[in-house]
């Protein structure tokens, strides 16, 4: 594909690059639209991202209904018929700043402020319209095939709250119509598998304006909740990892010393205590190295496997809040592991071993990446040369592939983040791997070794589900609430034909709940139809025992299986056993 670049030079581009331009050049041409159906637009920033692109403008008191989001993508459909040129040109400063002041662009000329004196400043023209941008683009207006308006959100300028508060309009382009459509299609089903659509159906889940971005899990979301726990203990408690509980709120000093203060307070809540300001803790780890500070150790308790489920608050702008996904307050399934430097590769080979372990139960694919030190970071080079060559020891040792992510580790030492795809191909950052020279030698913890000397230990910090919260946020849409029985809030439900029939009922529901399974009794006066539909639509129930007169009769019931939707007559004792022998396994 040939793309002009701001120096006028027309070349062929990478496939790589390719969708960043066609993305990059929508965001023009949409903007061009913009400006001809508003002409007071300012526009702000509109670059291409990874699922799109986006224009930031300011419209005044004008507000965009659906309508008019319809008519600035026909509009953008005249700009492609009309196959404009796309021309590139350098200003110098001063010019470059004359032309967007004469356009009346004041985010334009701001943004020309915050560029080094020495820049080149590159603009690309296409009828009428002008655009301050570094390029490449199409070389003409009609290369632009399959593009689509998808929707419209606030955005603050600079991403500065107290900055003016601008009209973000969303778009898509591809390559080709037929990869348009197929995003579209994806698009469509997962909105349907929205999790806070479903967790609202489903009763998992609510929001409140009283408390945003602190989610109340209701008591179906709370089975679901306590049966991921569950499975997290049993896993753990196999793998040998000892389970603690730390404050919810710790003295500022701790965090100075974790360095966490100095890298991360902007995040973090505060309070005033006996004239003292305490912290609500955002991550678990200074409390987990207390733990390990509050007794001396030998090397024959190494490594030490400390785990928690610890309640965490970092605070989030509110406009980044999204569901589960995004949130002020979540439980993380944290791990510290406490080491002698000899053992690093192995215990890193265990930790993956158990994150896929845990993926693979939920039919997760992924892929893996290597961060490395960033530049807000702590800590010596030889450490941090250390840990990192002992991330990438480990990996290579699995057979591993992974991707190195420059300057993105924790402060406190490189990571292996691990990257989850969904049944709709979507990605998510969950599981990661942290290795830690710093923290130990910050808290000054020690063992002691067969010689009897004093040492430093090594720190691993991991989560497989990261956020327990999030993750059942990705669990929601990854299953499209179609939950394995063993994760199902509700695993079976009894569903009388007739009211007749309640006592027999009873007497399933009852023998169900004695077998630990979570199940629900439906006696309402309605029609069977209308009742399985229910179970089975809206509260995904992956069983529904139908009590009819042939089953009363013969103490016999009839299994409907949300997944086939086929139905089948046994005994209430082999039905039993199946959904328990399912619940056990956790299939």
């Amino acid at each position: 594909m040939k793309v002009i670049y701001n120096d006028g030079t027309v070349a062929e581009c990478s496939p790589e690059e390719e969708l960043h331009v066609i993305r990059h050049t929508a965001a023009h041409v949409m903007a061009q639209a913009i400006k001809r159906l508003y002409p007071q637009a300012d526009f702000a920033y509109g670059p291409a991202t990874e699922k799109g692109f986006y224009y930031d403008v300011d419209l005044g008191e004008t507000k965009l209904s659906d309508e008019d989001l319809q008519k600035i993508e026909d509009e953008m459909r005249k700009i492609v018929k009309e196959n404009l040129p796309i021309k590139p040109s350098i200003l110098p400063r001063e010019e470059a700043i004359a032309l967007m002041k004469s356009r009346g662009e004041k985010y334009k000329v701001e943004h020309i402020g915050d560029l080094p004196d020495d820049a080149k400043i590159s603009f690309y023209t296409q009828g009428e319209y002008v655009d301050m941008c570094v390029g490449p683009h199409l070389c003409y207006t009609k290369a632009l095939k399959a593009f689509k308006i998808t929707g419209q959100s606030g955005a603050y300028w600079k991403n500065d709250k107290n900055n003016t508060m601008l009209t973000r309009i969303n778009g898509i382009a591809f390559r080709t119509q037929k990869e348009l459509d197929d995003y579209l299609v994806l698009l469509a089903e997962a909105e349907k598998r929205d999790h806070r659509k479903i967790g609202k159906e489903m009763g998992l889940f609510m929001m409140s304006e009283e408390a945003p971005g602190f989610p109340f899990f209701l008591p179906k979301g709370m089975a679901l909740k306590n049966a991921l726990i569950d499975y997290w203990r049993e896993i753990h408690t196999r793998e040998n990892y000892v389970e603690v509980s730390t404050p919810l709120i710790m003295n500022r000093h701790l965090w100075e010393t974790s360095g966490h203060w100095d890298h991360y307070k902007d995040n973090m809540y505060s309070t005033i205590i006996d004239g003292d300001t305490y912290c609500i803790k955002p991550m678990n780890c200074p409390g987990g190295v207390m733990v390990y500070a509050s007794r001396p150790h030998s090397y024959r308790e190494l490594p030490l496997r400390v785990g928690e489920l610890g309640l965490v608050h970092r605070h989030e702008l509110k406009g980044a809040l999204h569901g589960l996904f995004r949130v002020r307050c979540f439980t993380q399934d944290d791990a510290h592991i406490f080491m002698r430097r000899e053992q690093i590769t192995d215990e890193i080979i265990g930790v993956v071993h158990l994150i896929n372990e845990v993926y693979t139960k939920f039919g997760f694919k992924y892929f893996v990446e290597l961060s490395t030190r960033p530049a807000d970071s702590m800590g010596s080079d030889e450490d941090w040369e250390a840990a990192t060559n002992g991330l990438k020891t480990a990996l290579e040792k699995l057979n591993l592939p992974y991707i190195i992510n420059e300057g993105d580790g924790a402060f406190y030492g490189p990571k292996i983040d691990f990257h989850l795809e969904d049944s709709l191909g979507r990605t998510w950052q969950c599981g990661t791997i942290q290795l830690d020279f710093q923290m130990p030698l910050n808290f000054g913890l020690e063992y002691v070794d067969e010689k009897g000397d004093k040492q430093r230990p090594i720190m691993i910090h991991r989560v497989c589900f990261g956020s327990i919260e999030r993750f059942i946020g990705i669990l929601t849409e990854h299953f499209a609430g179609k939950f394995p029985v063993w994760l199902a809030p509700t695993q079976a439900k009894v569903l009388l034909v007739s009211e007749k029939y309640t006592e027999y009922g009873q007497k399933v529901y009852e023998a169900l709940r004695n077998a630990k399974v979570r199940c629900e009794l439906d006696d309402r006066n309605e029609k069977i139809g209308y009742m399985i539909r229910e179970a089975q639509v809206v509260g995904r129930v992956p069983y529904m025992v139908i009590i009819g007169q042939q089953e009363a009769e013969n103490g016999t019931v009839s299994i409907r299986n949300r997944d086939t939707a086929q139905t089948e007559t046994m005994t209430l004792d082999e039905f039993i056993a199946k959904i328990t022998a399912e619940i056990q396994s956790r299939k």
